[in-house]
């Protein structure tokens, strides 16, 4: 790799060793947080009526941890495995915003996509993005990523080992702490009142239908709603700077 690849202005082949060191404890900081969040899912899995090996496959092989707390959440509230799974693709399609991304970056080929797609989280993708070089944010999407699944496994292990140890998980309250888990992950993705305006919109929309839709079915509706409107602000927002870019020009 040459130094022109590398280098950033500023920046000097000899930096990289420093630069590294930076990227990989900040990779493992945020696997340990976020892959403490596995415990919950692995305890609340169990207590939804997964088996730990039910539980740790839908970790190792699904590996989103929204869409994981939807799943058990649509299935422990007794809705149907469709609606379970449809509801986790919809919170995953921003996985595939990331990767559009970070082909630019990460510029894999054959069966390393597979291994690149898999780690598409919001945490690899958010530590990938800015870095002054693509070594620096391969690193970091990779560190990232292998740190989060590592981490994020092993506490689906321990969180469904120790709730089927349990006589009777349900009384530690857990039933509470999947939507608290959910919530946790979404609050710091809501910047800006028209963020907060799709999410209390969804929320409204997903309490309303819980009275006439079956189980499962409300937390999919809200997911469609917090889309369009999502959308149609996105064409406002279009709209609004056109008309002002006319206006200006007239005035010009």
């Amino acid at each position: 790799m040459s130094n022109t690849e590398v280098d950033a202005p500023g920046e000097t082949e000899a930096d990289w060793p420093r630069q590294r060191s930076a990227l990989l404890r900040d990779s493992v900081g945020v696997g340990l947080a976020v892959g403490a969040l596995g415990l919950s899912f692995g305890a609340l899995a169990v207590t939804a009526g997964f088996t730990v090996a039910q539980s740790c496959v839908l970790s190792l092989l699904m590996f989103s941890g929204a869409s994981q707390f939807a799943v058990i959440g649509v299935l422990g509230a007794g809705g149907s495995a469709l609606t379970g799974a449809a509801t986790a693709t919809l919170l995953g399609v921003r996985n595939s915003l990331y990767g559009l991304s970070l082909s630019r970056l990460l510029r894999v080929r054959g069966a390393r996509r597979v291994l690149a797609a898999h780690l598409v989280l919001d945490e690899s993708a958010g530590m990938a993005m800015g870095r002054p070089t693509e070594r620096a944010s391969r690193l970091a999407f990779y560190g990232t990523g292998v740190a989060v699944f590592v981490f994020w496994n092993l506490a689906t292990l321990a969180g469904a080992i120790g709730a089927e140890a349990l006589p009777d998980p349900a009384v530690l309250g857990l039933d509470v702490a999947s939507p608290a888990a959910f919530i946790a992950l979404l609050m710091p993705r809501l910047r800006g009142p028209r963020l907060w305006a799709v999410a209390v919109g969804a929320a409204v929309t997903a309490v309303a239908t819980t009275l006439v839709l079956p189980a499962g079915v409300p937390v999919l509706v809200a997911g469609l709603v917090a889309c369009l409107t999502g959308l149609l602000m996105k064409r406002r927002r279009a709209d609004a700077a056109d008309t002002r870019a006319g206006e200006q020009g007239g005035e010009n």
